[in-house]
């Protein structure tokens, strides 16, 4: 499972010109889920963004944790996050997961940063999805439970 966060003052998705999702201070989080990713993948994502500390303390250090700054989470799927494109120009997508299980490990994701006490925000799965943000410092940070990085 891949992740792509990003620290935003605000952050926002639209359907067809709905909104159907949007935060204040916290994380953009763009979540590819991977074949044979699984139940351990999505929790130990969901723990890893609920914990990653990316927000000033007062010394202005990077010490603090979503709930520790009362931040939110806008979680997206994106599938693209496992394309390949090493070998000519057009990404390769067999690595991704297919809908069914990607929706599965998504919504677990999504459930595990709920359970830490975190308020998440999400897109629509499989949509056609409009993301706006903006990001904050600017902090973006790569995460893969398998470690690809």
């Amino acid at each position: 499972m891949r992740a792509v966060v990003q620290r935003v003052t605000q952050a926002s998705v639209h359907v067809a010109g709905e909104l159907v999702g949007a935060i204040e201070r916290g994380f953009l989080v763009l979540v590819g889920v991977a074949v044979g990713d699984d139940e351990r993948a999505a929790d130990a994502m969901a723990q890893k963004v609920a914990g990653l500390r990316v927000f000033d303390d007062a010394e202005g250090a990077m010490n603090l944790a979503l709930g520790d700054v009362g931040g939110a989470v806008l979680l997206v799927s994106q599938f693209t996050l496992l394309g390949d494109a090493r070998k000519g120009r057009r990404p390769s997508f067999v690595a991704a997961a297919r809908g069914e299980q990607a929706e599965r490990l998504y919504e677990r994701v999504a459930a595990g940063v709920r359970g830490a006490g975190i308020a998440v925000a999400t897109g629509r799965f499989g949509a056609d999805m409009a993301v706006a943000l903006v990001n904050d410092g600017p902090v973006t940070i790569l995460l893969d439970t398998q470690r690809a990085f």
